[in-house]
């Protein structure tokens, strides 16, 4: 299996999560779904795959280590765009009721439980065997394998303050996207949007 660093590159079979920061201070899960890039300045922090299953530990509330969450946010779940691959003959309205029903059978364990309760978006990468397999429902221009959609929005947001501070630097931040208005992130240019980590 190849580890997390530098010289790694997406491929088939390995799905990782990220976090993310906008020029607003808003927050975001992203979800590669095998194909989309991670930031080269998460990639070259030591052990990072470690750090990234801490973090994300942190997030579904799972973790060893750190246990002070912040309270819910107890906000509501916006479903923006959604993947045609898994979801082949589905309406937006199948597709909402599926989130919220994941998210009655699931609670904390739902993804729909992080932009109602930690109030983070949640942005997925586009998918499928091969080229054309999968595009984002709902999105009207040109779309790729790895390009990152918004999938779902909070209502009421979350913020870098709600991790603790030894785990913000594993965050990666923008200081020209906005998760409000960037609907699609080209995966050719995530190291554009991404070339920091909060410090």
């Amino acid at each position: 299996m190849v580890n997390l660093n530098k010289d790694w590159r997406p491929e088939f079979g390995l799905i990782y999560t990220w976090y993310a920061m906008d020029k607003e201070g808003k927050i975001a899960m992203m979800i590669n779904n095998n194909w989309g890039d991670l930031p080269k300045v998460i990639l070259c922090i030591n052990d990072i795959e470690d750090k990234l299953d801490i973090i994300s530990d942190y997030i579904w509330e799972s973790s060893n280590n750190y246990n002070n969450f912040p309270a819910n946010k107890n906000g509501n779940v916006l479903l923006d765009m959604y993947g045609f691959w898994i979801n082949k003959g589905a309406s937006k309205n199948d597709v909402y009721k599926g989130i919220m029903d994941d998210y009655k059978e699931l609670g904390i364990h739902s993804y729909t439980n992080i932009p109602i309760n930690k109030g983070f978006y949640i942005y997925e990468a586009v998918e499928g065997y091969k080229e054309g397999d999968d595009y984002p429902v709902g999105y009207d221009g040109p779309s790729k394998m790895g390009d990152y959609f918004r999938f779902l929005q909070p209502t009421i947001y979350g913020s870098i303050e709600d991790f603790p501070k030894e785990l913000r630097g594993l965050v990666a931040v923008s200081k020209t996207v906005d998760f409000k208005v960037d609907r699609l992130l080209d995966n050719n240019l995530i190291n554009t949007y991404f070339p920091e980590v909060y410090k």
